[in-house]
C-alpha cells in the first residue's frame, strides 16, 4: 500500500488544498492529511507554541505515520516536506513540492502580514489572496473551489496564522538542499507571484535527484487549480520509487 502524506498551504485546509487531488488517486492508497495550527480541524485545539518552527510542524508526522511514505506539499506544506527530507531520509521515499521554496519571502513581507492579521484578522487577507493565489480566470472557471479556499482563509484563527508566518520567516534551507537524496519533483505555477518558477528551479537543481515541472495557467494553489496534473505527477513519482 502506498502511503502519501499531504501538507497544505498557509490559510487553507487539507480538504480545500488537497481534496481535489485525493479524489484522483488510486483507491488503495493511504492518504494522510493534517491541518496547520489554527487551520481547519486544528482550530481551537491548542495555542500554538511561541517560536513555532517548520521543524516543529514536521516532527509529529514521523511519530504519527508508520513506515516509509511519499510526501506532497504546497507552499509552507512544501517546506515541511523539505524538513522531512532532511530529518528523515530513511522514511521519505520521495516528494512532490508545489509552489514553495527553500526560502519564501523576506522579513518585511512576514512582518507586514503578521501586523495586518493581528490588527484586522485573516478576513482582511481575502481580497489580496484572491489576486495572489490564483492564475487569471481560475475563479471564473472554478468558483466553488476558489470560494472554498478563500472561506478557509477567512476562518483560519489569527494566532495560528501568525505562528505559521513566524515559521515561514525563519525557514531557510538553501544551503542544505544538496543533502537531499530522495527524488523530488518541484512543481511551479507559471503565474505564481509568491513562489515563481525560479524558486522551484532552485530546489530541483539543488537536490541530488530533482526535476522541475512548470504548469501553465497555474498560480500558488497548484493542487486545487490543477488537480489532474498534480495527481498524475504524484502517481508517476510513486512508480519511480517503486521501480
Amino acid at each position: 500500500m502506498t502511503t502519501l502524506v499531504l501538507g497544505n498551504s498557509l490559510g487553507t485546509t487539507s480538504a480545500t488544498c488537497w481534496g481535489p487531488v485525493v479524489e484522483l488517486l488510486p483507491d488503495d492508497w493511504r492518504a494522510i492529511a493534517f491541518d496547520l495550527p489554527g487551520h481547519g480541524l486544528s482550530a481551537g485545539m491548542s495555542e500554538p507554541a511561541p517560536g513555532l518552527t517548520i521543524a516543529d510542524l514536521a516532527a509529529p508526522l514521523l511519530d504519527f505515520v508508520d513506515g516509509p511514505f511519499l510526501f506532497a506539499g504546497d507552499s509552507v506544506g512544501g517546506q515541511i516536506g523539505l524538513q522531512l527530507l532532511l530529518d528523515a531520509p530513511d522514511r521519505v521515499l520521495g516528494a512532490v513540492l508545489c509552489c514553495t521554496g527553500a526560502k519564501i519571502g523576506d522579513d518585511d513581507v512576514w512582518r507586514d502580514r503578521v501586523a495586518q492579521v493581528r490588527a484586522s484578522g485573516t478576513a482582511s487577507l481575502v481580497t489580496a489572496s484572491a489576486q495572489r493565489w490564483f492564475a487569471p480566470g481560475f475563479l471564473e472557471r472554478e468558483p466553488e473551489r476558489g470560494s472554498d479556499l478563500l472561506h478557509a482563509l477567512r476562518e483560519t484563527e489569527a494566532d495560528g496564522y501568525v505562528a505559521v508566518c513566524g515559521a515561514l520567516a525563519a525557514f531557510d534551507v538553501r544551503d542544505r538542499l544538496a543533502e537531499i537524496s530522495a527524488p523530488v519533483v518541484a512543481v511551479a505555477g507559471a503565474d505564481d507571484p509568491v513562489c515563481p518558477p525560479d524558486s522551484l528551479r532552485e530546489i530541483a537543481d539543488g537536490v541530488q535527484h530533482g526535476r522541475l515541472v512548470v504548469l501553465d495557467d497555474t498560480g500558488h494553489q497548484a493542487p486545487a487549480e490543477r488537480p489532474d496534473r498534480v495527481a498524475t505527477i504524484i502517481r508517476e513519482l510513486a512508480q519511480e520509487v517503486e521501480a
